[in-house]
């Protein structure tokens, strides 16, 4: 493994550890799903731990499979350089025979000169990765995506949500907006699909955490996509708090109409 920056690093470790997935994929098979989501979760995690301690060991590690204890551990909240990682978003779609929609999330969030406490500091992402295994892929905020443009032709826009849990208010806006809306797995796809053209938003609200999206989020930024909490504010990171409950992704010039319809629905 090259690695010559944080841009390459987030792509090299999120690309190798989905190759191991795909692996133990291939070596488990799917009989007992169960114990294949929980295998892939900590075999990943291990990795991209291990890996991180080795190569950046200066820096602090906020995972998705780490412990509460070391998720609340207070030197997260000082540190200067934090990675944010999802050893594997869609568990539940890596352990279903044939589906693609899983990912695995590598992020860095670096302070921006102002000193932590014990909510966490000011900063932003400024490097990430979403390996996307089983679809042969891997967006990098080293290489970001090149961004389609919406041309509308006579239909609304494509908005991703959940297979199991779309919002209520998503549909609301759905219908307003004249969208159609597309079902896909981990929240990684979602906003993949965002920036790679298979839909024009991706909206969600209702719970999720920071490993959730940083990652994806990173390279949304980077290709210039529009990324914030469903009311217009910024999402922020490495917070005492990792819940970051909602989310807006969505090509830029349809940003402001989704904003609108969604402070519409909320009066």
């Amino acid at each position: 493994m090259t690695i010559r920056d944080d841009h390459d690093l987030a792509r090299d470790l999120a690309a190798e550890a989905g190759e191991r997935l795909l692996a133990l994929r291939e070596r488990e098979g799917f009989g007992d799903p169960s114990a294949l989501r929980k295998e892939g979760d900590a075999a990943s995690h291990r990795f991209l731990m291990e890996a991180l301690t080795r190569l950046r060991p200066g820096d602090s590690v906020l995972s998705e499979e780490a412990t509460q204890q070391e998720r609340l551990d207070p030197r997260r909240l000082r540190a200067d350089r934090v990675w944010i990682v999802d050893p594997l978003d869609g568990t539940r779609e890596f352990a279903e025979e044939g589906r693609a929609d899983w990912a695995v999330h590598v992020a860095l969030w670096e302070r921006d000169g102002e000193t932590g406490g014990e909510t966490g500091g000011q900063g932003r992402l400024t490097a990430g990765a979403v390996a996307l295994p089983a679809q042969g892929r891997t967006l990098s905020t080293g290489e970001p995506p090149v961004l389609p443009r919406w041309r509308e032709q006579g239909q609304g826009p494509r908005i991703a949500v959940s297979r199991t849990r779309p919002p209520e208010f998503v549909q609301k806006l759905a219908e307003l907006a004249g969208a159609v809306l597309v079902p896909i797995g981990s929240a990684g796809a979602k906003i993949s699909a965002v920036l790679t053209g298979e839909v024009e938003a991706y909206v969600h609200a209702g719970g999720q955490y920071e490993w959730d999206s940083a990652a994806p989020v990173a390279v949304a930024l980077a290709s210039g996509a529009h990324a914030s909490r469903i009311d217009g504010s910024t999402l922020t990171y490495n917070q005492g708090d990792p819940s970051l409950p909602d989310i807006l992704i969505s090509l830029p010039e349809l940003a402001s109409t989704l904003l609108a319809g969604i402070r519409d629905l909320h009066r």
